[in-house]
């Protein structure tokens, strides 16, 4: 089966309470059974990259010294958040890092918060492809520039769990640098050259895996003005982070250089340290301005999609009504009858309740045409039209089949209660009159009845015989009600219409 076009871009996500209510015991214990092994090996790496001292590991780009650190367990959790939910890669990334920090020694209220770290680096990541509608396999420029902006973003919030790690660890002020910039480098760096790939590769076999199980999946249903502003938000907030924590650890290993003995500092890059700081405030006060003008960008696009969207509904509703509607009368069209009489038929086959249809004509509609004119006639089957709507039920289809020519489907009824409301319906257009330029007219009806029974082959069948019915009456003098002969089938069932 092929996955469709439209899921790749939605963010769709692996219900867990569906996969265990819903899923198959091989399903269940392929991927609960698979999950649980990523949680094992996730803490495991965690684990191994604090006895390794995988973090802050000095790198030369350039001429220029940079930190990195290596953390394993961001590839698989990552992962895990991008293909099936936050859910999944939340928890184990939460325990590989609760374990690792009280490994080192982390008091455990600390260490608590600490494992939030990734998780929260995690829900921005989440949060972007829920907010803006973007593939996931990273084919495309837009696509690879969206997971470039959030992998950056994500990197920085999650980078937070730096600070509280050289703070909880009484680690020397020297090393603040390189424990932030290797934790956000190293998230960044993985993410782009590790996760990128493995989501081009293994995105289009998990999005058919998950188009072929819509019963196991959930599809978050979120306000997307409300999920653009917290990305927007987010982002905003990320960048002028980033700007302040690099300016400020600049500061700091400034000053602590300033106090080596026999270290001087040019008046040069006195003057620029305090300049990049001036520049850093008018540099976040466009990053809000362009988040704010983004924003609001944004509503009044979704404002102008909606309108658009309600505009195109009411019209196709519009054209719904009018593809079924007979425009004289208001009452269903033959299309509409034959497609409600099908439809009755199989109930009736399925079920055996059965239902009666009822077949009528205005007697000597020409005869009117040529005495009143067209204009009368119209007026005349106006007039026959809302003594119907007037009798029937709201259960009952009541349509126009043809020219003069009418038709009921009683859903429910047998023959005698067809008889009924026929007897009715013939005495009450007998009784009015339609008005015409001053001029009352006067009309009779006739009318035929036929049973539709589960043992109709088609429901052309029972159609057939309420014509002949018809045919019948007006053979027998018009304005009276004739019934399918007996020998069709048509014995009375004992369900009255009511």
């Amino acid at each position: 089966m092929v996955a469709s076009q439209d899921p790749p871009l939605r963010y769709r996500t692996l219900s867990p309470w569906k996969l265990w209510r819903h899923g198959t015991p091989g399903e269940r214990a392929m991927l609960l059974g698979g999950w649980g092994l990523l949680l094992l090996l996730s803490i495991a790496l965690g684990l191994a990259s604090v006895i390794g001292r995988w973090s802050g590991l000095p790198l030369q780009l350039g001429g220029v010294q940079v930190y990195i650190t290596i953390y394993p367990p961001l590839l698989i959790c990552l992962w895990l958040s991008l293909c099936w939910g936050w859910l999944w890669g939340a928890v184990p990334a939460y325990l590989a890092t609760l374990s690792l920090a009280l490994y080192a020694g982390m008091p455990w209220y600390w260490a608590l918060l600490f494992a939030c770290a990734n998780p929260l680096g995690f829900a921005i990541m989440v949060m972007g492809y829920q907010a803006i509608a973007m593939r996931r396999d990273l084919r495309g420029l837009s696509a690879l520039l969206f997971y470039v902006q959030l992998s950056f973003v994500a990197s920085i919030f999650s980078s937070s769990g730096a600070l509280l790690w050289w703070y909880t660890n009484g680690i020397d002020r020297t090393a603040m640098l390189a424990i932030w910039q290797g934790w956000w480098m190293g998230s960044f760096v993985q993410s782009l050259f590790i996760v990128g790939p493995l989501m081009v590769l293994a995105w289009p076999a998990i999005d058919a895996w998950q188009a072929r199980h819509p019963a196991l999946m959930s599809t978050p249903a979120r306000d997307p003005r409300r999920a653009v502003l917290r990305l927007l938000a987010a982002v905003t907030a990320a960048v002028i982070a980033y700007g302040f924590l690099t300016l400020h650890l600049s500061s700091v290993q400034l000053e602590l250089l300033r106090r080596l003995p026999g270290a001087e500092l040019g008046p040069a890059l006195e003057v620029m340290l305090e300049s990049s700081w001036v520049f850093f405030g008018v540099f976040s006060l466009i990053v809000i301005f362009m988040a704010f003008f983004g924003y609001r960008l944004f509503v009044h696009w979704q404002r102008s999609v909606d309108q658009l969207l309600a505009e195109l509904q009411h019209a196709n509703r519009g054209l719904e009504t009018l593809a079924l509607t007979d425009a004289l009368t208001g009452l269903l069209n033959r299309r509409a009858a034959d497609e409600r009489l099908l439809a009755e038929w199989h109930r009736t086959v399925r079920t055996g309740s059965g239902a009666s249809l009822v077949m009528l004509d205005i007697d000597h509609f020409k005869q009117i045409n040529d005495r009143h004119g067209h204009l009368a006639g119209d007026m005349v089957i106006r007039t026959l039209a809302q003594a119907l709507k007037d009798e029937v039920r709201e259960m009952d289809v009541a349509s126009r089949y043809g020219g003069e020519e009418f038709l009921v489907i009683l859903p429910q009824t047998g023959i005698q209660g067809a008889r009924g409301f026929a007897e009715r319906l013939r005495l009450r257009v007998e009784a009015c009159q339609a008005m015409h330029a001053g001029e009352r007219i006067r009309f009779t009806i006739s009318l035929g009845l036929a049973e539709l029974q589960a043992l109709d082959p088609a429901y052309l069948s029972a159609l057939d015989r309420a014509d002949q019915a018809l045919y019948n009456a007006k053979k027998a003098g018009r304005n009276r009600t004739e019934c399918a002969p007996a020998g069709a089938g048509e014995a009375p069932s004992g369900r009255e219409w009511a």
